[in-house]
């Protein structure tokens, strides 16, 4: 069965696309632990990190750093965060969220609920900074 991250790259159910190209994807997290905290994610479903060849995971890491300049222009922040947990989703994914407290990446804390039009001004910004 396809992942959720899956249907987003077919583009079967909506995602809030910040940098694309054949091989991965970034999505802002629809349920963000802060605004700008964005999902990079390989095309090839993968449940984890380390299962990936070499060249998919040095490539992942490269792109997701490409986003994390961008991030990092666009959101006001100390640094970009970065996080591989892989037990919400069952498709390889790196979390990269912007940082000016470490309390900023706690996945135990609540998370936000931004309407559909925070969420596309944020994703906006992102890509703006590319």
């Amino acid at each position: 069965m396809a992942s959720i991250f899956t249907k987003i790259i077919n583009r079967e159910i909506p995602g809030y696309i910040v940098a694309e190209d054949e091989r991965y994807i970034a999505i802002h997290d629809i349920s963000p632990l802060v605004m700008g905290h964005v999902l990079v994610i390989p095309k090839q479903e993968s449940d984890y990190i380390f299962d990936l060849e070499n060249d998919a995971l040095a490539g992942l890491t490269l792109f997701a750093k490409k986003v994390a300049i961008a991030v990092k222009k666009a959101i006001p922040c100390k640094r970009v965060g970065v996080a591989v947990i892989g037990l919400e989703v069952p498709h390889v994914h790196i979390h990269l969220v912007p940082m000016n407290s470490m309390g900023d990446i706690n996945f135990t804390k609540p998370k936000l609920s931004p309407s559909k039009e925070e969420l596309a001004e944020v994703t906006e910004k992102i890509k703006a900074a590319l």
